[in-house]
C-alpha cells in the first residue's frame, strides 16, 4: 500500500549514526534480489564478484534493536531490515512530518508483484520525524555486480544509484531518487519526492506522485515518465518512444531524438525540441501553451486544435485541407508522420529546428 505523507516541514537533515557503529556486511546471493528498509539513506553502487553485498549501518538511539534478515521471499532472495515497533521516529524526516504504510511480518512492503504471495495487509506502521516511538533507522550501501536484477524498497529517506550495470528498481514511499551512470533498465518510483536521472542507457520508467522529474543524456528504447503533480524536464535524450504524463506541471523536452512521442498534461505548458525522428507526435494539454520545434526534414499529417489561444505555423509550409478558427488540418512535407496537438486553453506554435 502506497504511503501517505502528512503535510509538514519535510527536511532530510543529516541523521546521526550510533557512536562507533560499524557497518554490518551482508551477502545476498542470486540473480534476482530485493531489499527492504523503512527509514534511512540508500546508496547503490557497482560491486565486484558474483553476489550483491549490503553494508548496513544502524542509527538512532534505538538502532541496536534493528534486526537484519535474509532469505528467499517468493521468487527472490532478500535482505530485510526488521523494525520491532509500529511507531518509528526518524528525525531526518522533519518536525511534524509523518508517513504511514502497511508492513508484513517478514518486513516486506510495497511490492505487489515479483512472485510474493501475501494474504492480508500486514500491520500499520507510522514513521514520524519527532515524538515518541522507536528512534531507529538504517543507512544502506548496496554493491551490485554487473548483470544483476535488484529491487530496493524504502519508505522514507533518500536513494541514490551510480555507475551500476544491471536492472534496478528503486521504489520509495517518500524520498528523492537520483540515478547517474546506470546501464540497464531503471524503474524509479516515489510517492512523494523528486526523481533525477543522468547519463543512463536502458529502458526508463519514472513515476512520482508529487515531485519534479528530470532526465539528461539518456539513451533508452522506451522512456516513460508519469507524475501526478510536478514539472518534467528532458534534455539530450534519444530512443524509440517517449511518453510524458503529468497531472499538473510543465513538460519540457529539448534536444530529443525519438520516433514516437506522447505528451499529456492536465495543466501546464509543453515545449518540445525534436532533433530527429517524430513518426508520431501526440500532444495534449488541458490548459497551457504548446511550442514545437521540428526537424528540417519532418513530414506529417497534421491536426492542430486549440480551444483558445491561436495557432502560429512559424513559416512552415502546410498544405491545408481544413481550416477553422483555432483549428487546422493539413500536411507538412511528405505527410508520412502524424502530428496531433490539442490544448483546451493556450496557443500552439511550430518552428523548424
Amino acid at each position: 500500500m502506497r504511503t501517505s505523507v502528512v503535510p509538514g516541514i519535510f527536511i532530510l537533515a543529516a541523521a546521526v549514526p550510533l557512536a562507533g557503529q560499524t557497518p554490518q556486511r551482508v551477502t545476498v546471493s542470486g540473480d534476482n534480489v530485493a531489499i527492504y528498509n523503512l527509514a534511512g539513506a540508500v546508496r547503490v553502487e557497482a560491486g565486484t564478484g558474483g553476489d550483491v553485498v549490503v553494508e548496513v549501518t544502524r542509527g538512532g538511539s534505538d538502532g541496536a534493536k534493528l534486526d537484519v534478515q535474509t532469505g528467499p521471499v517468493g521468487t527472490r532472495q532478500t535482505l530485510r531490515v526488521i523494525y520491532p515497533d509500529d511507531d518509528i521516529v526518524y528525525p531526518a524526516l522533519g518536525y511534524h512530518s509523518s508517513s504511514t504504510l502497511d508492513v508484513r511480518d517478514d518486513g516486506t512492503f510495497d511490492d505487489n508483484d515479483h512472485g510474493h504471495r501475501f494474504f492480508g495487509r500486514g500491520r500499520r506502521v507510522r514513521i514520524h520525524g519527532d515524538g515518541s516511538g522507536l528512534e531507529a533507522y538504517a543507512d544502506l550501501r548496496v554493491l551490485v555486480p554487473a548483470g544483476r536484477r535488484v529491487a530496493i524498497h524504502l519508505a522514507v529517506g533518500k536513494m541514490t544509484a551510480a555507475n551500476v550495470k544491471g536492472d534496478l528498481t528503486l521504489d520509495a514511499s517518500s524520498a528523492d531518487v537520483t540515478a547517474n551512470g546506470v546501464s540497464g533498465s531503471l524503474v524509479a518510483n516515489t510517492g512523494s519526492g523528486e526523481v533525477h536521472v543522468t547519463d543512463v542507457t536502458g529502458d526508463l520508467n519514472l513515476d512520482t506522485g508529487s515531485g519534479n522529474v528530470s532526465v539528461a543524456r539518456a539513451a533508452s528504447d522506451d522512456l516513460s515518465i508519469d507524475t501526478g503533480s510536478g514539472d518534467v524536464t528532458i534534455d539530450h535524450t534519444e530512443g524509440r518512444s517517449l511518453k510524458i504524463d503529468t497531472g499538473s506541471g510543465n513538460a519540457e523536452a529539448t534536444a530529443v531524438k525519438a520516433d514516437d512521442l506522447k505528451i499529456d498534461t492536465g495543466s501546464g505548458d509543453v515545449t518540445l525540441e525534436l532533433l530527429a525522428g517524430g513518426g508520431t507526435i501526440d500532444v495534449d494539454t488541458g490548459s497551457g501553451e504548446v511550442n514545437l520545434t521540428l526537424p528540417q526534414d519532418y513530414g506529417a499529417d497534421v491536426v492542430l486544435d486549440t480551444g483558445s489561444g491561436g495557432i502560429d505555423l512559424g513559416g512552415i509550409p502546410v498544405t491545408v485541407r481544413k481550416v477553422q478558427e483555432d483549428h487546422i488540418e493539413g500536411r507538412i512535407g511528405d505527410g508520412k508522420g502524424r502530428l496531433r496537438v490539442e490544448t483546451g486553453s493556450g496557443g500552439v506554435r511550430l518552428r523548424r529546428a
